[in-house]
């Protein structure tokens, strides 16, 4: 097990992950939720056990919006910071972007869910 740290912009909402770096299930995904979110044409998440997961900082946890029948946004109220998606199933997705060191091998996403709906102009690997 290895424990990810991590928080939003303006660090109301920090967060303690524990996980096991094979079952992260990295995967960006190209819905219409997830570009809304985000403000972002992708979103990169991993995914932990809700009770793997902590809330640390002094806003204790993130406000919430429930998105779909499944599902709530998870976000900073302070400075409104994705932060990632709380599942009813009990998952908690954390947005890569989050997390104070996501150069880290195992969250290189492993799919894309709904790619058909980036753009079709858009490849982020272009340069």
């Amino acid at each position: 097990m290895k424990t990810y740290r991590g928080g939003c912009l303006c660090g109301s909402i920090r967060f303690e992950a524990t996980g096991d770096p094979l079952k992260l299930k990295p995967h960006s995904c190209c819905c219409k939720n997830c570009q809304q979110h985000t403000g972002a044409l992708t979103a990169a998440w991993v995914e932990f056990a809700a009770q793997a997961v902590h809330w640390t900082g002094e806003g204790r946890e993130p406000a919430t919006y429930r998105s779909s029948h499944y599902s709530q946004r998870a976000f900073c109220s302070a400075c409104g910071s994705s932060i990632g998606a709380i599942d009813d199933e009990p998952v908690i997705a954390l947005l890569l972007g989050c997390f104070d060191d996501n150069n880290q091998p195992e969250f290189a996403p492993e799919y894309t869910s709904f790619e058909d709906m980036k753009p079709d102009w858009w490849h982020p690997d272009h340069r």
